[in-house]
C-alpha cells in the first residue's frame, strides 16, 4: 500500500511538496523495484496523470500541463518518491495519488490501470 503526504493550501505561485511511500510493503518486491507515478483528480474531471519517474530513479516523465513546474525525484535510500509543485495554479486543485506499477516496458505509462498499488490521495487546493 502507498501512503501520500505533504497536500495542503497554498497561494497561487506557491509551492507545496507532496511524498510518497510504501506501508506494509508490496507482495511483488520492494518499493525501490517500482516505477511510481503520480497522478491528480479534479472534481467532475478524469483521472490526470502528472509525474512518473523509473524504478531506478534514471528518468522521469511529465504531463504537458505541469511540465517546467512540477519535478519527481525518488529517494531510494529512505524509500520515498517526492514529487515538488512550484508556481502552482488554481487548475492544480486536485487530490493527488501515488501509484505504483512494476513494469520494466514501457519505460512509464501515463494510464490509470496500468498500475498495481495506489494511496488514498492528498488533497491539493491552490487560492487565486
Amino acid at each position: 500500500h502507498l501512503v501520500e503526504s505533504g497536500g495542503g493550501v497554498v497561494q497561487a505561485g506557491g509551492s507545496l511538496r507532496l511524498s510518497c511511500a510504501a506501508s506494509g510493503g508490496t507482495s511483488g518486491g520492494t518499493f525501490n523495484d517500482y516505477n511510481i507515478a503520480w497522478f491528480r483528480q479534479a472534481p467532475g474531471k478524469e483521472r490526470e496523470f502528472v509525474a512518473a519517474v523509473t524504478w531506478t530513479g534514471a528518468d522521469t516523465y511529465y504531463g504537458d500541463s505541469v511540465k517546467g513546474r512540477f519535478t519527481i525525484s525518488r529517494d531510494s535510500p529512505n524509500n520515498t518518491v517526492k514529487l515538488h509543485m512550484d508556481n502552482l495554479k488554481p487548475e492544480d486543485t486536485a487530490v493527488y495519488y501515488c501509484a505504483a506499477d512494476n513494469a520494466r516496458y514501457p519505460p512509464y505509462s501515463a494510464q490509470p490501470y496500468t498500475y498495481d498499488y495506489w494511496g488514498q490521495g492528498t488533497q491539493v487546493t491552490v487560492s487565486s
